[in-house]
């Protein structure tokens, strides 16, 4: 370790993880080798229909296809280290490679809020104003959407990024979570930090609560055009269109929220950790599940693909 003293930092944490048995230890790490080989699949699969189907290349689809390659990041970005973690029972990491962890994860965090808000807002010109579609979702418009949901993340995560690296840990390396998460190395750090909390509170209003009022906004705008359509079908297939995204918004702004709004506590230690593996592994593995059960559009894609492969 370096010496604090001469205003360097430890170049070494140790990720916590989960304590358990040997046994549980086990099934812990089976159970998210097959979640996360699950999300791998659903998520590829999704990319690889948008990218070779012509009747997927739409907005909607556009960003399922971004929001997939998001979910496959933020997956990629925490699993393998926790499973090497579960497995060698190794729980040292290096700087660089938590600040690599650190910078990723803030990254499809920040581009899958983003991309959410997207997802809503070109539902609501879908079913608002429906004549207006396509002229307002042109290609280039969505495209540039995507384009800058990337952008601000990186952005952000970067700034993030840079501030954490400069901080100094001088009286503890132990990180109370199974991967490099922000607020954790904040409030490990020995610099006074009192600023920087009060920027990530600030963020966290201005950018998730921000683009969740969004989002909720288009969909009051959205169910109160589904309610003045007169058939009973209309109603159903506009309704239809939105539910795999809602369901979406609602699976990871759900425990996001309770998580960053609970009060601390010693004794929830395994509850956060439950809540957070629930938004960073289970959210994007059951994300293509949500899309593709529910949707004629991704079966019928992989009914032409089956056959044109055969083919």
């Amino acid at each position: 370790m370096n010496d604090c003293q001469n205003g360097s930092s430890k170049h070494e944490f140790h990720i916590a993880a989960f304590s358990m048995s040997t046994w549980g230890q086990f099934e812990l790490f089976f159970s998210i080798l097959i979640i996360y080989l699950i999300a791998m699949l659903g998520n590829l699969t999704i990319i690889l229909l948008v990218c070779l189907v012509p009747k997927l290349h739409t907005p909607m689809y556009f960003f399922l296809c971004n929001l997939a390659l998001v979910d496959v990041t933020s997956t990629s970005t925490s699993v393998p280290r926790l499973l090497f973690i579960t497995w060698t029972q190794d729980h040292r990491i290096s700087f660089s490679c938590c600040m690599t962890q650190l910078f990723f994860f803030l990254l499809c965090a920040d581009s899958e809020v983003f991309m959410l808000t997207s997802m809503a807002y070109d539902r609501y010109v879908a079913i608002c104003k429906p004549l207006q579609y396509l002229i307002i979702m042109r290609k280039n418009v969505f495209i540039g959407m995507a384009t800058a949901c990337w952008i601000l993340g990186v952005i952000n995560s970067l700034l993030h990024t840079l501030l954490t690296s400069v901080l100094q840990f001088c009286y503890s390396n132990v990180i109370n979570n199974f991967y490099c998460d922000l607020n954790s190395l904040v409030d490990l750090s020995s610099t006074d930090t009192h600023s920087r909390k009060l920027f990530i509170l600030f963020e966290i209003c201005g950018i998730f609560l921000v683009q969740f009022i969004l989002t909720i906004i288009s969909y009051v705008f959205i169910f109160s055009a589904i309610l003045k359509i007169r058939s009973s079908a209309g109603r159903m297939k506009a309704f239809s269109s939105c539910t795999s995204h809602l369901i979406t918004v609602i699976l990871l702004y759900g425990p996001s929220i309770f998580l960053y709004m609970k009060t601390d506590s010693e004794d929830s230690k395994d509850q956060d950790l439950l809540l957070t593996m629930l938004y960073m592994i289970v959210v994007p593995t059951l994300n293509p599940v949500v899309y593709s059960l529910r949707n004629k559009d991704v079966w019928g894609a992989i009914v032409v693909l089956t056959k044109h492969k055969r083919l």
